[in-house]
């Protein structure tokens, strides 16, 4: 055990040498490695914040049905049930004619004009089914449903989910999914770059050391000898790539919150992912320590099984 412990001890220090002997291939693999981490955390942040913007937009919108006076309570109360039982619904709301008039009335509360032309005359508004979707995705499955002959027929009017607020609906659900995508194929795409370049940096290390990992090859050492090294300098690629992408994620919220004195780009609220940064910091520092270390050790061990493979014979 001991034996193993000075082993590992020795191929930990010749990694750490190597990475000081390599420092300017070293640099170039980091900065690869750093903009895909960098990237990688700030569509983690955006995802959140587009989750919790989506969401806020959600709550505040829902598909309001407007019932003919014909319609009894209890066809009402079973269309509730039905639309309860959507797995796309969130919450149903039902307002009887009178209902719909004080809730009319709390919102025009300001507009005199409104509130005495609707005295002046019966109640002309509705009975209204209000229904909040869980997903702004799923929203397609409530027009549907709604739109059923047997549902339809129980309409005085068509539902407030048409016309320019359903487009609006929709151009907001179509943003965010192509925000999303394109986060996704970005990191896809940095990630393979990176990939790419730290296995040519240790090819390259592996072929400038030709001559010594022959002789070291001669005199007994191991395979795992020979690569350990190779892959103790691509963890500590990733260790200093996560560290440095952290601290650049930490650099742009803190100018954003101060100089630019920014709260939000459209859809992106920068106070918010601000604030989720701050609060999920240790983990989202775990999770980019854990992802360059795993992509720079999975390049080496790539790398190092390629060329040595040919180039040596294995023992």
């Amino acid at each position: 055990m001991r034996r193993k412990l000075t082993t590992f001890a020795r191929i930990v220090r010749t990694g750490m040498v190597n990475f000081v002997r390599n420092l300017w291939l070293a640099i170039a693999a980091m900065a690869i490695m750093i903009v895909t981490l960098t990237i990688i955390l700030f569509s983690v942040v955006v995802n959140a914040t587009f989750s919790n913007t989506v969401a806020q937009i959600t709550d505040k919108i829902d598909v309001s049905l407007y019932l003919k006076d014909s319609v009894s309570d209890g066809q009402a109360q079973n269309l509730v049930k039905q639309l309860q039982a959507l797995p796309s619904v969130k919450q149903v709301t039902f307002l009887s004619k009178a209902q719909a008039l004080t809730a009319y009335e709390q919102q025009n509360a300001g507009n005199q004009q409104l509130l005495q032309a609707i005295t002046e005359t019966d109640n002309p508004l509705p009975a209204t089914v209000r229904i909040k979707p869980v997903d702004l995705n799923h929203i397609g499955q409530i027009r549907s449903y709604i739109a059923q002959p047997k549902i339809a027929q129980l309409q005085s009017d068509p539902a407030s989910d048409s016309g320019d607020r359903r487009a609006a609906i929709d151009k907001i659900t179509h943003a965010t999914n192509i925000l999303r995508r394109v986060g996704v194929v970005a990191v896809l795409v940095f990630a393979i770059i990176s990939v790419l370049i730290i296995f040519n940096t240790i090819q390259m290390a592996i072929f400038n050391r030709r001559d010594e990992l022959q002789i070291m090859r001669l005199l007994g050492a191991s395979t795992w000898y020979i690569r350990g090294p190779f892959v103790v300098e691509s963890v500590i690629y990733g260790v200093l790539s996560a560290v440095a992408s952290i601290l650049l994620i930490n650099a742009m919220f803190i100018t954003a919150s101060s100089s630019l004195q920014a709260t939000s780009f459209g859809l992106l609220d920068i106070s918010y992912s601000q604030s989720f940064f701050e609060s999920h910091y240790w983990m989202l520092l775990g999770s980019q320590l854990a992802l360059g270390v795993f992509i720079g050790a999975a390049s080496s061990v790539i790398a190092t099984r390629r060329y040595l493979k040919f180039k040596m014979p294995r023992k």
